[in-house]
């Protein structure tokens, strides 16, 4: 029991606790500064884990390497006939028969299609029927014309052998009158003569126009038609049919885009694919590089014009394809990955001297950007890479030509084949 009581005595001590009163006393200065220490010694513990816990920075890297350099131009377009021809008819009327079917091979001046041509005939019959008429008035015109010449001939001789004394000069006159009403009356029976003649000959063309043929040598791609229909031509010709002249050669249309269409030349080779033979890759070249432009969703394009080899009759009109143009090639020049020349270094926290313990705790200022990136951004408009020295970044300047999207010409620069240049950031782990 003493023993208990010295125990206790001792810890009552300890915590400056009075024994009579049991509450406890204001505790020493010491013990304070213990405790104070204590704290700073685990936040310094802390602090020092988490920045020992930083890992370095690791790179991918890729090799530059030499060859030959293909830059090619990308665009899509459609597939055409090289001569469509749209057939109609000039004439209204209902159509008696069709010929031709979709995808019937034709020939110039072949039938295509007849309209009902009772109207046309009866046009036909009544102005050959004003042209015999007028005719026979021209006839009559000349039998007039002889008999007023032969009176007044023999009223001059009458004259001359009564030494003027008969006829009167009136009845001299009116003979001579007679004559002249004669001849106006041939020349306007002439001219009813010539307007029936065309009369005549506009209503044959008109029938000749009621049979529809073919204009050119091809194949029919639409027939827009069928026997009974009931074709109205008034404002517009109606188109029947449509024609293709050559299916074995055809024309690719393309639209380049504004960016690309400085690069595009007349006899560049390009190939192109579409969607119904994918693994198939046919060739074009081009043959005209319009001036005219078009713009769709505030994106200008001009239209360029491929010529295609389609003697198997592989392709069809219509099909969308996409062509690979081949505007520059290049033979055995120092490349370098395009990944190479997007790359930009890190951003890393420059180094500063401690601050002690306090300055430990307390926050700092934002803190600027290392040298390293400064010079990243300052060279930005230049093309730099960056290589690895002794596991450090080291940028190299270089100039750089044509690409093909993946690779870049290199055209000066401290670069050669075979470096390993850094593309990407592996890992940066804190």
């Amino acid at each position: 029991m003493k023993i208990k009581a010295n125990v206790e005595s001792d810890i009552a001590e300890i915590l400056e606790i009075d024994q009579s009163t049991g509450v406890r006393k204001i505790p020493k200065p010491w013990l304070i500064a213990v405790i104070l220490a204590a704290l700073l010694v685990v936040i310094i513990l802390i602090f020092w884990i988490g920045s020992s816990s930083s890992s370095a920075v690791r790179y991918k890297t890729e090799e530059v390497k030499q060859g030959n350099l293909t830059v090619i131009v990308t665009a899509t377009g459609t597939l055409k006939p090289t001569n469509k021809v749209d057939v109609g008819s000039e004439l209204s009327g209902i159509i008696k028969s069709v010929k031709v079917d979709y995808n019937d091979r034709v020939k110039r001046g072949q039938i295509l299609a007849t309209l009902d041509t009772s109207k046309l005939e009866a046009q036909v019959k009544q102005s050959k029927a004003a042209l015999e008429s007028a005719q026979a008035k021209v006839l009559q015109t000349q039998a007039t014309i002889a008999e007023t010449r032969t009176k007044l001939a023999q009223l001059k001789k009458v004259r001359e052998l009564s030494n003027g004394k008969v006829p009167s000069q009136s009845d001299m006159d009116a003979a001579q009158a007679a004559l002249e009403r004669a001849l106006a009356d041939d020349a306007a029976a002439k001219a009813d003569v010539t307007q029936a003649q065309a009369v005549l000959d506009a209503n044959k063309t008109d029938f000749y126009k009621a049979v529809i043929r073919s204009p050119i040598n091809g194949i029919v791609l639409a027939r827009n038609v069928e026997s009974g229909q009931t074709v109205a031509a008034s404002f517009e010709t109606p188109i029947l049919f449509t024609l293709a002249e050559d299916l074995k050669k055809m024309e690719l249309h393309v639209n380049v885009d504004e960016a690309d269409v400085g690069h595009i030349q007349e006899g560049q080779m390009a190939t192109f694919t579409v969607s119904a033979y994918a693994n198939r890759i046919f060739d074009a070249k081009i043959i005209q590089a319009r001036y005219d432009s078009s713009t769709t969703s505030g994106v200008v394009t001009y239209e360029t014009v491929l010529k295609v080899d389609n003697s198997d009759l592989t392709l069809r009109p219509g099909m969308t394809a996409t062509a690979d143009i081949t505007v520059k090639k290049i033979e055995n020049v120092i490349l370098i990955p395009n990944a190479a020349l997007r790359f930009t270094p890190p951003v890393q926290e420059e180094e500063k001297p401690s601050a002690g313990l306090v300055g430990s705790l307390l926050p700092r200022p934002p803190g600027s950007a290392s040298q390293q990136g400064k010079n990243a951004i300052a060279n930005k408009k230049e093309q730099n890479v960056w290589i690895l020295e002794s596991g450090q970044l080291s940028a190299v300047s270089i100039t750089v030509g044509s690409t093909d999207g993946s690779m870049t010409e290199v055209l000066e620069g401290d670069i050669q084949p075979g470096m390993m240049v850094v593309v990407d950031t592996v890992s940066s782990v804190k």
